[in-house]
């Protein structure tokens, strides 16, 4: 059964989301996630945010996978979520860029 996160406890996750925002340092978010997430979850998560970086860039989805080792379902919701999601790979990969918001370019 797929969990939708409109179905988790809203107070566990915003728990979840209070502490992740309270770390401060690259060097306590890897000691967090390493503590709480598997090897697989954590090659995952890493592996989705460098699709966005290439979905970003441009790159097709064959050049995307190749480079990634993605599946073509992983780039496709990856891409999906960057153009029409909440923002969440918008702001990172601005914030991992320099950028703040690309509309002021």
């Amino acid at each position: 059964m797929n969990k939708d996160i409109r179905n988790i406890s809203k107070e566990r996750m915003h728990e979840l989301w209070r502490a992740i925002s309270m770390l401060e340092t690259p060097e306590e978010c890897e000691s967090f996630f390493v503590d709480l997430c598997t090897v697989a979850e954590l090659d995952e998560m890493a592996k989705r945010l460098e699709v966005a970086k290439c979905i970003d860039a441009g790159m097709s989805y064959g050049d995307a996978a190749e480079k990634t080792g993605a599946s073509t379902a992983t780039i496709s919701r990856v891409k999906r979520s960057l153009y029409y999601g909440n923002g969440g790979y918008r702001t990172a990969l601005d914030r991992l860029s320099g950028k703040e918001d690309k509309g002021d370019e």
